[in-house]
């Protein structure tokens, strides 16, 4: 499958890893046990241990040689608020959560290139692997950056990837520039006169109100983007009413919204926020608009994406590497790293089957054959860029 075979990889000991750490899956900021099993298997291996930043997060260093260059890779530790199916033997011990996405896999890969790079020594510099807490939910690259990771670990490029059971096992998949969207969230309330069904002439009915916020925020894509700048809105999320003969006094909304240019970010915000004002003012009534931004888009650089697409090849050869020809809509937190060093994100496939879950489904599961692939591209990577030869 790949071109780095004088890699050596322990797979026994990666698939083990894999699915502990499968087993015993945690929330955001709350991966204690996840740390400890990583830090201890880093220590075992030689690395420098720093586990201060963020609550959870773990930084193994390793150094070689006498160049001042460094790289960090980066893997995702937390869980999802998941059930998950039964039926693994390694499935989830902690109930209500599971790794959906894939991070245990993310880990077990990066674990498993840490005991190649450190028993084969090819590289000249240092070695900066981030074991990163509450991607799903807080942002915790963020927070580890404003608690000064990168002044702690400077790094002169940063890199991460995520499984992707939609490609076939093996391919990398990159893109030079927006690769992943921002996102926001819009909760919006109708605040109406609620009565009795029988009498609406008596009442404010905001579920009418609300339907028409509804229909009216369809159009800002439509109608008010320029058709060829990505974005999306969704009102995913609607409450109100309890009965057919009860008109409620509210109705909530919830909507998420997804897009790239920071100034169609703006504008979105706006619109959703006039337009939830005027078209509740239009039926006789309010609307409140609580608008909070998420996760920034994330944008690869141009030198550290052609560094990456360049290894790709030589690893998995030029029919295994495909450049996206459109950011994908999903949101990534690895953006706060990438705006506090030069570095690429990138996708590896995961699939092997015709009925492989998709990411967050409750039947998910990374597939283990992608461990020492993922394991042999980190390998190579720190190498090529931490060359001896390298200036």
């Amino acid at each position: 499958m790949n071109r780095a075979d004088n890699i050596t990889l322990d797979l026994p000991e990666m698939k083990a890893l894999r699915q502990e750490l499968h087993s015993y899956p945690e929330i955001g900021l709350e991966e204690t046990r996840t740390a400890a099993l990583i830090a201890g298997h880093l220590k075992s291996l030689g690395y420098q241990v720093h586990r201060g930043l963020t609550n959870t997060a773990v930084v193994g260093t390793l150094r070689n040689g006498g160049s001042n260059r460094a790289i960090g890779l980066r893997a995702d530790m937390d869980g999802l608020p998941i059930t998950e199916q039964e039926g693994l033997a390694y499935a989830s011990k902690n109930p209500g959560i599971m790794h959906a996405c894939g991070h245990d896999g993310h880990m077990a890969m990066l674990l498993g290139a840490a005991r190649a790079i450190a028993e084969r020594r090819r590289f000249d510099g240092a070695v900066h692997l981030i074991f990163q807490p509450a991607e799903e939910n807080c942002g915790g690259a963020k927070m580890m950056v404003d608690e000064g990771l990168f002044e702690q670990f400077p790094c002169d490029a940063v890199f991460s990837l995520h499984n992707d059971p939609n490609l076939p096992l093996g391919q990398i998949a990159l893109r030079d520039g927006p690769i992943m969207a921002a996102v926001d969230e819009a909760r919006i309330t109708v605040h109406g006169r609620g009565g009795h069904g029988s009498e609406p002439e008596n009442t404010a009915d905001p579920i009418v109100a609300g339907a028409s916020i509804v229909m009216a925020l369809q159009t800002i894509v439509s109608r008010n983007i320029y058709p060829f700048e990505p974005a999306v809105i969704t009102v995913g999320s609607i409450h109100g009413g309890s009965a057919s003969n009860i008109i409620p006094n509210q109705v909530d909304l919830v909507v998420g919204i997804r897009s790239f240019d920071p100034a169609t970010r703006d504008f979105i915000e706006k619109r959703i926020t006039e337009i939830a004002e005027l078209q509740a003012e239009s039926y006789g009534m309010k609307a409140s608009v609580d608008y909070e931004r998420s996760y920034d888009a994330t944008v690869n650089h141009t030198a550290e994406t052609g560094f990456l697409r360049k290894q790709a090849v030589q690893f998995a050869g030029p029919e295994n590497v495909v450049d996206l020809e459109r950011p994908l809509m999903g949101s990534e937190d690895f953006t706060y790293m990438l705006q506090a060093c030069p570095g690429s994100y990138f996708f590896i496939g995961a699939s092997s089957s015709t009925d492989a879950k998709p990411l967050h489904h409750p039947g998910y599961n990374f597939n283990d054959d992608l461990l020492p692939i993922g394991a042999g591209f980190w390998t190579q990577l720190t190498e090529s860029f931490l060359a001896p030869d390298k200036p």
